[in-house]
């Protein structure tokens, strides 16, 4: 009876158990690609750039076979082609919907029924994710006005893709409004945007970030390599190397 009574007393006084993180499963597909899948399967891709990326999987390289299986929606950050070469084949073999400025959408020749447009500061439910579309500081045709997402969970949990772009003041904001969890980090440099050390500068200076992973490097000159990113991230505990292909629970 004393037992009983004792570990009743324990179970009682015992503390909650808190359930683990809702996270994303992120799969890179080399350069700035990815496919993000929420707990709840819903299923996106983000700048999927895929038949001539050096770096893209070959199983990902047959958009027709890619298709068959539509995802919630396609992201796309801008216009350029080794971020928007394969959208509007993949929307119109899919039939997926493309989110995107109004502009760049038609720009692309994306069909009319599957523009999902949004602009700095807007926001859409996919499934059980909520897609911010943010700033970046980049170009874009046809009026220059890039973008970042931020991904966020029912539970909180949220996942920035910053696109291609320099550092910039608004990053603060980002990080006040939607604290990302997850930072996917352009590190490619070269004439195009952050370098390895000005991307290691914008964490520091605006993120506090768990998982940092890095993308938009070594796929062609002169972006920096694999080797000169590793160099200057290699002491941040938080950063992922991801293989392409390979999915990570983030």
């Amino acid at each position: 009876m004393l037992l009983s009574l004792s570990l009743l007393a324990a179970l009682l006084g015992a503390a909650p158990s808190t359930p683990p993180p809702q996270q994303f499963r992120v799969t890179w597909l080399g350069h700035a690609g990815f496919e993000v899948v929420s707990p709840g399967g819903t299923r996106l891709l983000v700048d999927p750039w895929l038949k001539e990326n050096p770096r893209a999987p070959e199983a990902w390289k047959d958009l027709a076979q890619l298709a068959r299986t539509p995802p919630a929606a396609i992201l796309l950050t801008h216009s350029h082609g080794d971020h928007a070469q394969d959208v509007h084949t993949l929307a119109r073999l899919s039939g997926a919907p493309v989110v995107g400025t109004g502009e760049t959408l038609r720009w692309l020749k994306v069909p009319e029924a599957q523009q999902l447009t949004v602009n700095v500061g807007g926001s859409t439910r996919i499934g059980d994710i909520t897609v911010h579309a943010v700033p970046a500081m980049h170009s874009c045709e046809p009026d220059g006005r890039p973008l970042g997402y931020v991904l966020v969970l029912p539970g909180g949990r949220s996942l920035y893709h910053t696109g291609d772009t320099w550092l910039f003041g608004d990053m603060a904001l980002v990080q006040e409004l939607l604290h990302p969890d997850v930072v996917l980090l352009n590190v490619g440099g070269g004439r195009y945007g952050m370098d390895p050390r000005t991307a290691a500068l914008a964490v520091r200076k605006y993120f506090r970030p768990s998982v940092i992973v890095p993308m938009h490097f070594g796929t062609f000159e002169p972006l920096a390599t694999e080797a000169e990113a590793r160099e200057v991230l290699a002491s941040d505990a938080r950063v992922r190397w991801l293989t392409p292909g390979t999915p990570a629970s983030l």
